[in-house]
C-alpha cells in the first residue's frame, strides 16, 4: 500500500501563511488581525493533522503581509506557531515567534474600574507576564493582572 502525500490546503502566490497554530485559535488570530474585514482570500483550516502536535490550525492570507510587531501579538494564542512571508508561490521570510514585552492598542482592560473606560486614553497598554507557560497580562493603567482569556474575549 502507497500513501499519498498532499496539500490539505492550497498554496498561495503572495502573502501569510501562519502555521502550527494550536487547534481552536485560528478564529481569534482572524478576530486579531481583522483579516474577515478585508476583501483578500483567506483559507483557514481547522485540527488538521500534526506530527508535532497531534492536530493543527492554519490560516492563509493572499496580499497581506503581517509585521513583525503582529507576529510576535499572535505568540498570545499560538507561542510556536510560525509565520511565512510568501513570494511567488514560495516562504521568503520565515518567523519564528517570542512573546513582547508589552502590547498596545490591541484590547480593551477587563477592569470596568480602570481609568480606560472613563477618561480619554489614546492607547490600551498590557504588560505580558509568562509564569510557566501561562500567560497573564498586566494593565498599565490600573495595574490588575488578567489571564489571557479574559483579556482577549474582547477582541
Amino acid at each position: 500500500m502507497t500513501m499519498k502525500s498532499q496539500l490539505q490546503v492550497e498554496a498561495i502566490r503572495q502573502g501569510t501563511v501562519i502555521d502550527h497554530i494550536p487547534a481552536g485559535q485560528a478564529l481569534n488570530i482572524l478576530k486579531l488581525f481583522h483579516f474577515l474585514d478585508t476583501k483578500d482570500r483567506i483559507t483557514v483550516g481547522f485540527n488538521l493533522p500534526s506530527k508535532a502536535f497531534g492536530h493543527k490550525d492554519i490560516i492563509k492570507v493572499e496580499n497581506v503581509s503581517i509585521t513583525e510587531e503582529q507576529s510576535n501579538q499572535l505568540a498570545l494564542f499560538a507561542p510556536k506557531a510560525t509565520v511565512n512571508i510568501i513570494d511567488d508561490f514560495k516562504v521568503v521570510k520565515k518567523r519564528q515567534l517570542s512573546l513582547p514585552e508589552r502590547i498596545t492598542n490591541v484590547f480593551k482592560c477587563p477592569n470596568s474600574n480602570c481609568i480606560t473606560h472613563y477618561e480619554p486614553v489614546a492607547i490600551s497598554n498590557f504588560k505580558i507576564i509568562n509564569n510557566n507557560g501561562k500567560i497573564q497580562l498586566k494593565c498599565k493603567y490600573c495595574e490588575k493582572v488578567f489571564d489571557r482569556e479574559i483579556v482577549t474575549n474582547n477582541i
